[in-house]
């Protein structure tokens, strides 16, 4: 019997604040006013199905949910009606929330060029480029998104809903191979045409973790339409 894969989340895609930033958005409430009860149980969430994927991740996202329920006990607690100069509890993930949204966004924005001396900037070329002549909209993908996209596929799946970590009939790195092959011919693939037709859940979670292994190595590259919402993988 071969052993769990694990994917280490170091230095990949995103940490605990982006998962924040992703939840707020997805129930497309206000930084200043989030329902941090909300907020609490779908951040544990994704912890959990992190954890039974076997995706091992960050101290910092577990710093983050004791930071969360410890917000969430102070959010129950009776006030002693003086509820103005008390500072609303939410804050103390607010303030930082805001900060990082916006170093986040000047990092984009620089990444979108390349430094060629003090001042000078050129645009870097990809090969997903060759789709913003039709998809002019187009957006970086991140984890949380590509987790999400991932459940849903996983749930239109038949058959039992336990996942069997312990055995692989198709190792991660066979199908890594087997991807990088797949869009070295075709320059492209929608996100759920890479788990083929009829698959059951344990291929589709063995390439789920392959293409993670694959984004890690910057090897392939995942945008989502925004007026669509499709999710095209390219190879880089």
């Amino acid at each position: 019997m071969q052993n769990i894969y694990q994917v280490k989340l170091d230095n990949l895609f995103e940490g605990p604040m982006d998962l924040l930033v992703h939840l707020i958005k997805k129930n497309e409430v206000d930084i200043y006013d989030i329902p941090i009860a909300l907020i609490t149980r779908q951040y544990l969430e994704y912890l959990e199905w992190m954890k039974m994927m076997n995706i091992d991740f960050a101290g910092e996202f577990l710093v983050m949910a004791a930071t969360l329920t410890q917000i969430k006990s102070r959010m129950l607690l009776p006030t002693h009606g003086n509820e103005d100069e008390e500072e609303d509890p939410r804050m103390e993930i607010t303030r930082p929330l805001i900060e990082y949204i916006r170093m986040k966004t000047a990092a984009e924005e620089l990444a979108k060029r390349n430094l060629l001396g003090d001042k000078t900037f050129t645009r870097v070329a990809a090969r997903a480029d060759s789709l913003k002549d039709t998809e002019p909209e187009l957006a970086q993908v991140g984890l949380f998104e590509l987790i999400d996209a991932f459940q849903k596929i996983l749930k239109k799946t038949t058959g039992s809903h336990v996942v069997d970590m312990t055995t692989e009939p198709l190792s991660v790195k066979e199908r890594m191979n087997q991807l990088i092959e797949i869009l070295e011919e075709k320059g492209s693939l929608t996100f759920e045409k890479l788990f083929g037709q009829s698959p059951d859940k344990m291929e589709i979670i063995v390439t789920f973790l392959a293409l993670l292994e694959l984004m890690k190595m910057n090897l392939v590259r995942a945008v989502q339409s925004m007026p669509t919402g499709i999710i095209r993988v390219f190879y880089v």
